[in-house]
């Protein structure tokens, strides 16, 4: 046999096999010329060679060099692994065996083979068909493979069956003899195994291979010359997905839309799975790409694309599993196994094993006609594409063309497969309870469409979609939530706004009757053309929000992601042989050109140079330079967090030795890293400690109110723990405070039966036309007699309006906002009293009455809620109170459904809040405040409390963006909750765009817009954590600091020098970043107890700090830092705030305001008194305005107050007041519009306007 030279390093595993007994080669043959026998038998086979990373083993303990691996030496041997599996057997039966010296001894491995690669049973596998003896030459053949462990952990592998001809074929005199008119053939395989799925690229080094000797390059290439081929090695698009190294259209070749949906089907509930095919590349092929698929979903059951004939009895298994063999198994699989779903890939046909059709649930309509028009519109033929281009006659370049190509081609087909998934599943989150880790799958089952809930039923019982919720829970920021945040309509973000129960609005009303094709945008979002739904502006129009992510096809919306740019680093050849000092210069010479990489690259380019790192880092590993490799890996914290590889870190923290660790503790940035890895190391297993996920059900025992808060929040009724309350005392009104089971199952049928008749509404035409669109009915009366005739009275969130009968009509009784009264009364019906509600408005003179009789009292409640709702939110220009008056009028129609007793009604005014507030305090607000408040938002919306709004940025809107670019143009509202939360608005709407992007689990402490493509926020962590404003992710970290970040300051950019920042610490660290290279410039410490804050005025740096000059006492100070001179002087303050010649300071416990000249800063030469202020948190300044934000007192309360102080007066011009807690953030929008965020008790942000 020829010996092919099969070299590669890391992590891939080159496995030959020699496929014949030579012995039983000979009989066989002359059976076959005699005709004695029709077939060639088929043969066992065994492993030849095995070349397994790193290709070199030690050759003695004494080689070992100082901060290297010990010295390592190719070995050869040629050893039958059968004959040594008979060796083992036979000494566990008691034999001895025999050292190459005749002695006794142990037997060794010859040769390092991975502990989970079993090379006994691997032949099957690469020759799955059996081993045969072929009487001609046939073509070269590949097909791919793929190992499954216990764990779920892949290993791929691409197998290559070629055949040689058998020279020696008979007998002669008792020796073998060769005739080559009868000469046989034999197949041989060589396998390369590998971690990652690079099945084109693999393929194409075994083709070279087989033709020639084989030299490649290292795994970590991007592109390497196996001559006369370039092979380049994909990367992935993001951590999440797997590397994509095949041809995602294969499937769609093979099979119709419909069918593809079938499958995937089956996999998505879990079926048994079969595919067959006689082409044994195929079944793997296919089989991957429908693991792409379902993205994110991860299958969890058994995974074995190839079964060999020795194999089909794993078809018997009784779990759920995606397995495949040989298409001439049909008839056998499918007599033999119940419960099957046959996939014939050659006939592309998809069938069962127990009947003649298949019983699968449909995927649910929308998504599936979705699904079906985005692939009709795919050009899945390569010459079609490609036929107006002239042909190169460069091998190398007509590659590069097709796989540009493919990759476009399947980078599309994978936003379509994700696109179905988001479809699938888009309306998940909304009922996830996130404290609670619960999933409310009654509640989503009843609000799916009729048609598809058999689908969903099965679905939502599987493993995988348990692992699906699992990380939609924890918020993962994957593939799915960036599509499905993506392709939000504005009305949808609107609605996600409020808190108000789930009712279908006008325009899904309007909906219900018309045709699929209308209705098909109510759950697929922005995926589909019909986007015109408008939702009532917060504040004023909305502005046109970008849609560069949706791009016009064929008169069709298509979701798209933006191409990235590929960039190829050539490694250089691998010089023969394997020697130790081949290897290190090998790897010395990678190192010295990832080295002048990364000096040659682009600063801004950080995605580059975090690859350039990675490489570099992982060639350091191996080549034993331990720091060095952490030094790499810790550069990925300033370029690309995403990629940082948190196990094989982990691995070299613990495996370095004393004079390394030494070594580190010697180079801070290494101590701070190896310190932070181990940290989050026993974080992140903390955190997978209680990771379940828990399905809703109803209590079973007496609650108390903790119990009860928890439940009611499971349920998904409401999460504000205040109203949660409230509802609890109004349950237990005259007995013992504790909830039982049978009330809370009445309370809670009746509030879900009310939601399903409100489903069920059918408007007129007529009533239609008069609401808004976003408007729901939430409560509708039995037929009454009204002054106006008889009806029924339906209520939405805006006003009451009279459905007429007869002739069916619509007559608005009032809007909310312009009721005037509201009183119980009595009307005349023979010689009975009737009681009816009276509702006097401001835009009629007579009153409206209407003949509620027994409903009367439950009405005058909820009609009085809602009005007292609507004029707090008119008069504090915050539409959440009118939100939760509608929660509460629809909680007290609950109690009273629930009680069925005399006390129902008194136990319904526990819940009467607003209308209670209204008594206890005033519903107007200071005129002042009135008319420069525009609108207030809430943070919290979602939380189960309110959270502090610790800081705010406004970042400006970018015009032009690409629509290639991620992300769009609009401003945007970053505000910091606790923990290290931070919620993004939309500016333009004043709609969250982003629920939650996590930095780190510490307080935020500032944060700052930088270059407007940068959000830093500063964390208690000591972390500053980078965000882009375009893709919305946190993938870079600053970890200089070694305690809390406090200050964050940018120095404004004159087009000259290079841009940088300024960052604090509270040690009294100071450090000087260049924005483009996150580097530092400068770094020098100012002497303090803490430092506050920091800010650049006319070429100074100004910091607030600490001093602690007496015991207990807390003094604060500013010091002046000149950057060429160590000039100090110190004044008594905490906030400051430069401005032209002037600085404004002031303190947290006193209510005035310091203003300094900068060049004489000896005392304050005007001090401003603050009206009944207690102390000053933030001031910022907008024109020539101070605005002030701290706590005072209004009404003789304690509450958040802002002062707008005129600059060039130095007095107050408006006191505001429109916080009930202290005012904790402020920033600018433009200079136009100034926002203010309270802290806990309030949790809310204020707009205002700047006159």
């Amino acid at each position: 046999m020829t010996k092919v030279n099969v070299r590669n390093i890391l992590i891939h595993i080159i496995c030959m096999y020699s496929m014949l007994h030579i012995e039983n080669v000979s009989t066989s043959c002359q059976s076959h010329q005699q005709g004695k026998i029709k077939e060639l038998p088929l043969l066992g086979a065994e492993v030849l060679q095995v070349h397994a990373p790193p290709f070199v083993t030690k050759e003695s303990v004494s080689s070992e060099t100082h901060g290297h691996t010990p010295a390592f030496s190719r070995v050869q041997r040629r050893r039958s692994f059968i004959k040594k599996k008979k060796e083992r057997a036979g000494i566990a039966n008691g034999e001895t065996a025999k050292g190459s010296d005749g002695g006794g001894g142990t037997t060794t491995e010859d040769i390092s083979v991975p502990k989970d690669l079993d090379l006994i049973a691997l032949p099957q596998l690469c020759f799955p068909g059996g081993l045969q003896i072929a009487s001609e030459q046939r073509e070269d053949s590949y097909h791919y493979l793929v190992f499954t462990d216990v764990f779920g952990n892949r290993t791929h592998a691409v197998v290559v069956q070629y055949y040689r001809p058998i020279q020696d074929v008979g007998h002669q005199n008792g020796h073998l003899s060769s005739s080559k008119s009868s000469r046989l053939y034999t197949a041989y395989g060589i396998c390369v195994i590998s971690k990652y799925p690079y099945y084109n690229a693999l393929r194409d080094c075994l083709i070279i291979s087989v033709v020639g000797g084989l030299c490649c390059s290292s795994v970590l290439s991007q592109v390497f010359n196996l001559r006369p081929l370039q092979i380049g090695l994909p990367s992935r698009e993001d951590k999440d997905r797997p590397a994509v190294d095949l041809d995602l259209h294969l499937p769609f070749l093979c099979f119709r839309p419909r069918q593809l949906l079938q499958i995937i089907t089956s996999l998505l509930i879990e079926q048994r799975v079969v595919l067959l095919s006689c082409d044994w590349a195929r079944l793997t092929l296919l089989a991957e790409s429908l693991m792409l698929f379902i993205h994110p979903l991860v299958w969890q059951h058994p995974f074995v694309p190839i079964l060999s004939r020795q194999m089909l009895d794993f078809l018997m298994a009784p779990t759920a599993y995606l397995m495949g063999c040989h298409l001439h198994h049909y008839e056998e699989v499918a007599a033999e196994t119940d419960d099957l779903i046959l996939v014939n890939i050659d006939d592309g046909t998809v069938s069962s094993s127990w009947s003649d059709g298949i019983d699968l649930p449909d995927v649910p309509l929308a998504a599936a006609e979705c699904f079906i028009t985005r692939v009709e519109g795919l050009q899945v033929h390569y010459d079609l594409e490609v036929c107006h281009l002239g042909d190169s006659t460069e091998v190398n370049a007509r590659r590069a063309q097709r796989k540009q190509w493919q990759s476009k081609l399947n980078t599309h087909i994978q936003n379509i497969t994700l696109e179905l998934i988001v479809n699938i599943f888009r309306e998940v989150h909304d009922h996830l309870n996130y404290e609670h880790r619960v999933f409310n799958s009654e509640e989503f089952l009843r609000s799916r469409e009729p048609a598809d809930q058999p689908f969903y039923k099965k679905v939502l019982d599987t493993h995988i979609f348990h692992s699906f919720l699992r990380d939609r829970l924890t918020r993962k920021m994957d593939a799915f939530t960036r599509m499905e945040l993506s392709t939000r309509t504005e009305a949808y973000r609107l609605r996600s706004m409020t808190e108000s129960p789930r009712r279908p609005t006008m325009q899904e009303l309007a909906r219900k009757y018309t045709s699929p094709e209308s209705r098909l945008s109510k759950r697929l979002g922005a995926s589909l053309p019909n986007l015109g739904e408008s939702g009532g502006s917060l504040v004023g129009p909305l502005r046109q929000t970008s849609f560069k992510n949706i791009q016009v096809d064929s008169g069709r919306f298509r979701w798209t992601s933006p191409q990235r740019p590929v960039r190829f680093f050539k490694l250089p050849e691998f010089p023969p042989p394997l020697a130790y000092h081949y290897v290190q210069n090998y790897y010395q010479e990678m190192i010295t050109l990832l080295g002048k990489a990364i000096s040659g690259a682009a600063s801004g380019d950080s995605s580059l140079l975090a690859r350039y790192h990675y490489l570099r880092g992982f060639v350091n590993t191996v080549a034993g330079k331990r720091l060095d490799a952490l030094e790499d890996f810790q550069n990925l914290y300033k370029t690309d967090t995403d990629i940082f590889p948190g196990e094989l870190v982990n691995a070299l923290v613990d495996s370095l030795q004393e004079g390394e660790q030494a070594l580190a503790d010697r180079r801070p940035e290494i101590k701070h890293l190896i310190s932070r890895v181990k940290r989050d190391h026993e974080r992140e297993r903390a955190r997978h400690v209680d990771e379940g996920v828990k399905r809703f059900q109803l209590p079973k025992k007496h609650m108390q109110l903790e119990d009860f808060v928890r439940h009611v929040q499971e349920s998904g009724i409401v999460k504000d723990q205040g109203t949660i309350h409230r509802l609890f005392e109004a349950l237990t009104v005259g007995k013992e405070k504790q909830v039982d089971p049978e009330t809370f199952r009445v309370f809670y049928t009746f509030w879900k039966e009310t939601e399903a008749e409100a489903q069920e509404v059918a408007l007129p035409a007529s009533a239609l036309e008069h609401l808004e669109a976003n408007e729901c009915v939430f409560k509708l009366s039995s037929s009454v007699k009204t002054s106006h005739g008889v009806g029924k009275i339906a209520m939405t969130q805006r006003r009451l309006f009279l459905l007429t009968e007869g002739r069916p009509g619509y007559m608005e009784v009032t809007k909310f906002r312009d009721i005037e009264d509201v009183k119980i009364s009595s009307a005349p019906f023979l010689l009975l009293r009737i009681p009816s509600l009276k509702i006097k408005t401001t835009l009629r003179k007579e009153t409206f009455e209407v003949n509620l009789k027994s409903e009367v009292d439950l009405w005058h409640l909820m009609v009085k809620e809602m009005w007292a709702g609507r004029k707090m939110a008119d008069n504090h220009k915050d539409p959440q109170y009118m939100q939760q008056a509608l929660t509460n009028a629809l909680l007290m129609d609950a109690v009273v459904g629930c009680l069925q007793s005399q006390k129902a009604i008194f136990a319904a005014t526990k819940l009467a809040h607003f209308d209670r507030m209204k008594l206890e305090v005033p519903l107007m607000v200071p005129k002042s405040t009135s008319e420069t408040l525009k609108h207030k938002i809430n943070p919290s919306l979602g939380l189960t409390s309110p959270q502090a709004v610790d800081v705010l940025l406004y970042t400006p809107g970018q015009l032009g963006v690409s629509s290639d670019s991620e992300g769009d143009g609009n401003p945007k509202l970053w505000c910091a909750l606790s923990d290290g939360k931070v919620v993004v608005f939309d500016a333009a709407s004043w709609s969250m765009q982003q629920n939650q992007v996590q930095v780190g689990t510490s307080r935020v402490n500032c944060m700052l817009g930088v270059d407007r493509q940068q959000v830093w926020i500063g964390s208690q962590d000591s972390v500053i954590y980078i965000i882009s404003t375009r893709s919305m992710s946190c993938n870079k970290q600053l970890t200089d600091h070694r305690s809390e970040v406090t200050g964050l300051h940018q120095k404004e950019d004159n087009g000259l020098n290079p841009k940088v920042a300024y960052s604090c610490s509270a040690e009294g660290a100071v450090i000087v970043w260049d924005v483009s290279t996150l580097q530092v410039r400068k770094q020098f410490q100012v002497s303090c107890d803490r430092l506050q804050s920091v800010q650049l005025c006319n070429g100074t740096l100004w910091c607030c700090k600490y001093t602690y000059k007496h015991k207990n006492r807390v003094h604060l100070v500013l010091e002046k830092i000149k950057c060429h001179s160590k000039m100090c002087i110190f004044v008594t303050t905490q906030c400051h705030r430069c401005l032209k010649e002037q600085l404004w300071t002031a303190c947290i416990d006193v209510g005035e305001l310091c203003v300094w000249h900068l060049r004489e800063p000896t005392k304050p030469f005007q001090r401003i008194q603050l009206p009944d202020c207690a102390g000053v948190t933030c001031l910022i300044k907008v024109k020539n305005q101070i605005w002030v934000g701290g706590r005072g007192w209004s009404s003789g309360k304690s509450r958040g107050k802002i002062y707008v102080v005129d600059a060039q007066r130095h007095t107050v011009e408006k006191e505001l007041v429109a916080h009930t807690d202290c005012v904790q953030a402020l920033c600018s929008a433009e200079d136009r519009y100034v926002l203010s965020g309270a802290a806990r008790e309030d949790g809310k942000i204020a707009i205002w306007k700047v006159e």
